[in-house]
């Protein structure tokens, strides 16, 4: 039986060309068993009737916040559609999806029905975006879309093909069959992939004290760590992550331990590493420590030339690595040359089973930026390379990763 069967599916439409495709995906939902409520911003009308929309959904299709003509018996009702409309849903399923819409929603305006729905809906949110590739490709719509992801929403990326300004680029609203397959499949299983699966992530950097004041530590904003805690919560992971200094919120449901040195993130570790399934090493653990800890501040006028004697830190990927049992390791190398060669050699030494590579010096990696460009491979030294794109999207590309160790 489908998965929309005798669901409540709230359908958005947008003012693009592609809103064409909502009479099938009205008609596919409807075949299939599903109750189907239709929200159309005013600039979606351009493109397809009411009257098509109506007959298809068996129902009025909702467009302005405030209609005219209105029965006082009916106006709290209606005034507050946008409440009960949010309410009502299964699922928001929004196709097409403007720019203009989703730059509304990631900013939380709500200036018409459809955005003001979003705003209070209590159902999972679906977006589909779709415009012409120089659209979809601007950094700012991107950017847009990354929070949508981070905020919980789900996007159904756009295809490559051709498209209405008669280029041929991404943009491409997907057909009606594989928008309903995948909100079919969302509503009998969603994305839940990592139920009952049990994660252990660092994530930030490690100071490491010379003084009360001074430290040696390094760049980290602890961003990728936070996003694949975020990312496996939201595939229903159960997560522990454990941070060193970083000022980021902690994501919801997520079991949050502070540390501050490599010796207590080590000790950490060790605490909270029984009945894991996987173990994600994000952390940038300084590799050195000072050998000599100072009471108080270093004064200046007491040392014309002050020096620090280190050791190394405690190597805590390969602890890990030597006493791996019943949970897949998984680590990062930040190489700045030679980086696939020594992230092979990172990955057979620290017995790793997934190592993911950056280089900060790569335009869109590296620390304290919103994005990465990464390299996954695996432990038969399968690489995989992708372009910049969010933390939370290559949060999720590794995620992905782990289905196939």
């Amino acid at each position: 039986m489908s998965g929309v069967h005798q669901k409540k599916i709230l359908l958005g439409i947008c003012g693009g060309i592609a809103a064409y495709k909502s009479c099938e995906l009205v008609r596919l939902f409807r075949k299939n068993g599903a109750e189907v409520r239709v929200i159309a911003t005013p600039s979606a009308l351009k493109f397809v009737s009411p009257v098509t929309l109506s007959v298809l959904s068996g129902n009025e299709v909702m467009v302005n916040m405030f209609p005219e003509n209105i029965n006082s018996d009916d106006l709290i009702k209606t005034e507050t559609s946008h409440i009960y409309s949010g309410i009502w849903g299964d699922i928001f399923l929004i196709a097409p999806a403007t720019a203009n819409t989703i730059a509304k929603i990631a900013c939380g305006i709500s200036d018409n029905l459809l955005t003001a729905t979003v705003v209070s809906s209590r159902c999972p949110v679906i977006v589909c975006p779709a415009m012409d590739e120089d659209m979809y490709v601007n950094e700012i719509t991107l950017r847009n879309l990354s929070v949508l992801k981070e905020s919980g929403y789900v996007v159904i990326d756009p295809e490559k093909g051709e498209l209405a300004s008669g280029l041929y680029g991404v943009g491409r609203l997907p057909e009606p069959e594989k928008i309903y397959k995948f909100v079919s499949d969302y509503l009998e299983h969603g994305f839940r992939d990592f139920m009952n699966r049990k994660f252990l992530i660092t994530a930030g950097p490690t100071y490491e004290p010379i003084d009360e004041v001074r430290f040696i530590g390094n760049y980290s904003s602890g961003r990728m760590g936070f996003s694949l805690a975020k990312a496996a919560v939201d595939r229903g992971a159960e997560v522990t992550l454990i941070s060193g200094p970083v000022n980021l919120h902690t994501p919801r449901k997520v079991n949050r331990i502070n540390v501050k040195t490599a010796d207590e993130m080590l000790s950490a570790v060790k605490q909270n590493i029984n009945d894991k399934d996987y173990v994600i090493m994000s952390a940038a653990v300084s590799d050195f420590k000072p050998t000599e800890f100072y009471s108080g501040k270093i004064k200046k006028n007491h040392h014309s030339n002050l020096t620090i004697n280190t050791e190394p830190t405690p190597d805590i990927l390969d602890f890990l690595g030597k006493h791996k049992s019943g949970f897949k390791l998984i680590g990062f190398a930040l190489e700045t040359e030679n980086e696939y060669e020594n992230a092979k050699q990172k990955l057979i030494n620290k017995n790793l089973d997934i190592i993911v590579v950056n280089n900060p010096r790569v335009q869109g990696a590296g620390f304290g930026t919103d994005t990465n460009v990464i390299t996954i491979i695996d432990k038969n030294l399968n690489e995989k390379k992708f372009p910049s794109f969010s933390k939370y999207d290559a949060s999720w590309e590794i995620l992905n990763s782990l289905k196939t160790i």
